[in-house]
């Protein structure tokens, strides 16, 4: 395949990255390849700007990202276009119906409860608080999520289901819209995306080529797409694994 014309999309948890100890080392030779072939590879993700660029930093990328599923997007030359609600609002929806639901937030967490919760270090935990569009949350029990969601949806947000946490958004958003913007940067390019997740979908139902990876434990969520291709592997490797399939 030519490589001069195509842009790729990546979710991070549980896709570039391994769910359990968010490793990318799998990916450095694939990588390289994308950095070598001048392949932007822009992150599309539920993690924050801080986070993305220290990634970036640690990847030596300068591709545009995507944050807190699809509430931003940061372009390296300073433009950013947002999709999202501030991070204000979605609190005052949270702290609304936190009782009402048993909902326990990101910022109700201390680091050290947020490090049990999610394996991140403590300078992976102080970063992850820093929101600025979402909210990640738990509950004590799914039986009531499609309540919260019809209110939610009455009121500006969204409700979505992330790997570990529930995530809330404003309604205006999702990855597959902040793909839809940032492809106009791209116009003629061939368009890959890979995720691994419920909140993954919307990005995976835009681009030319779709990339499935199968969640911790090994399963896939159910989705089928045209040409959709199913990673070997789950994490790191099957991100690879799934790429080398697409360009080589």
């Amino acid at each position: 395949m030519r490589t001069d014309r195509i842009v790729i999309f990546t979710d991070l948890d549980g896709s570039l990255l391994n769910h359990g100890d968010y490793s990318f080392s799998p990916a450095l030779s694939m990588l390289t390849y994308l950095k070598n072939n001048h392949i932007d590879l822009i992150f599309t993700t539920s993690k924050t700007r801080v986070e993305c660029l220290l990634l970036q930093e640690k990847m030596q990328l300068t591709s545009p990202f995507i944050v807190e599923n699809g509430a931003c997007i940061y372009f390296p030359n300073g433009e950013k276009i947002m999709l999202g609600r501030k991070h204000e609002e979605i609190v005052g929806f949270i702290d609304k119906y936190r009782k009402d639901f048993g909902i326990y937030a990101f910022k109700d967490m201390s680091i050290d409860e947020l490090c049990k919760h999610t394996g991140f270090s403590h300078e992976q935990a102080l970063l992850a608080k820093q929101r600025e569009f979402s909210e990640p949350f738990l509950m004590d029990g799914v039986k009531d999520i499609d309540l919260l969601k019809k209110i939610a949806q009455k009121e500006g947000f969204k409700i979505l289901k992330g790997g570990r946490f529930y995530h809330c958004v404003g309604a205006g958003q999702d990855k597959g819209l902040a793909l839809k913007s940032t492809l106009k940067h791209y116009k003629g390019y061939y368009s890959i995306a890979l995720g691994d997740n419920y909140n993954d979908i919307a990005m995976l139902e835009v681009v030319d080529q779709p990339i499935l990876i199968p969640k911790h434990g090994g399963e896939f969520i159910s989705l089928d797409l045209p040409n959709l291709i199913k990673a070997p592997h789950e994490g790191s490797l099957g991100w690879s694994e799934a790429l080398k399939q697409v360009l080589l």
